[in-house]
């Protein structure tokens, strides 16, 4: 029996219950809500010819920094990287062979989160432009130059989680495999796309704007699939993740 604030016994102490099914319906009626909206705003701004980085448009397009998609693209990386670190922790605690991939892959989307709240990748474009041909000359599919490393870093990890992946039950390798495939789409792939599209016709337009909504819409969806195997491979090893908040005060 847990506490309230004031100190008294609390018969039915809250509880927070991370149900896969739920929670992964959840995110997806709010991915689908905010792209929705992006649109909405989109065609708004380049039908009418009101186009300005401002107001509703920033707020709600899906390829702007520091708005609403972006907050919430952040908490889904930082819910994966939570679940990521609870399953090292338990798998750890069971001595469990391979523990070290669920830490790896914790640090991980912990460090894709905090660059998807910045965009520090984002910064690696003009250098690495330089170094492939100098200042001037178009870059095609690359003029977002930091999916390079970006490729590099994709493919080192894919080998080096290939036995991690083939050790785990086969609906969740198959879900790992269909979240990272729909987030590399987008992020790598599309990026790609909205790359050699940029460099002819420049960002500020329509076309280039519902690239950009395909890109992120598959790095969402990548990232959603992904939770939910987690939530599965939790509940199936551990048992449904429920956070008690009366518990430490039942310490106490």
């Amino acid at each position: 029996m847990g506490k309230s604030l004031l100190g008294r016994p609390m018969d039915n102490p809250p509880r927070l219950s991370f149900h896969a099914s739920r929670l992964s319906r959840f995110l997806w009626w709010v991915a689908g809500g905010l792209v929705g909206l992006n649109l909405v705003v989109q065609f708004r701004a380049y039908g009418t010819g009101n186009y300005k980085v401002e107001g509703l448009f920033k707020f709600l397009h899906l390829d702007v920094e520091n708005n609403l998609p972006t907050f919430f693209a952040t908490l889904l990386l930082l819910l994966a990287a939570g679940l990521l670190a609870t399953i090292a922790r338990l798998e750890r605690r069971r001595r469990a062979v391979g523990a070290w991939n669920w830490i790896v892959l914790a640090t991980g989307f912990l460090v894709m989160s905090a660059d998807e709240a910045i965009s520090l990748h984002e910064r690696l474009n003009e250098p690495i432009r330089r170094l492939l041909s100098g200042s001037g000359g178009r870059h095609g599919w690359l003029f977002f130059a930091w999916t390079i490393p970006g490729l590099a870093v994709v493919t080192t990890l894919g080998l080096v989680f290939l036995k991690f992946l083939f050790r785990l039950p086969a609906r969740i390798s198959r879900a790992f495999v269909l979240g990272g495939t729909l987030y590399v789409s987008g992020i790598i792939g599309m990026e790609l796309i909205c790359g050699r599209y940029a460099e002819i016709h420049g960002v500020f337009n329509l076309t280039y704007s519902l690239l950009a909504t395909v890109e992120e819409s598959l790095e969402m969806a990548g990232v959603i699939v992904f939770v939910r195997a987690l939530l599965v491979y939790l509940a199936d090893t551990y048992g449904e993740l429920k956070i008690d908040f009366g518990a430490q005060a039942a310490k106490n």
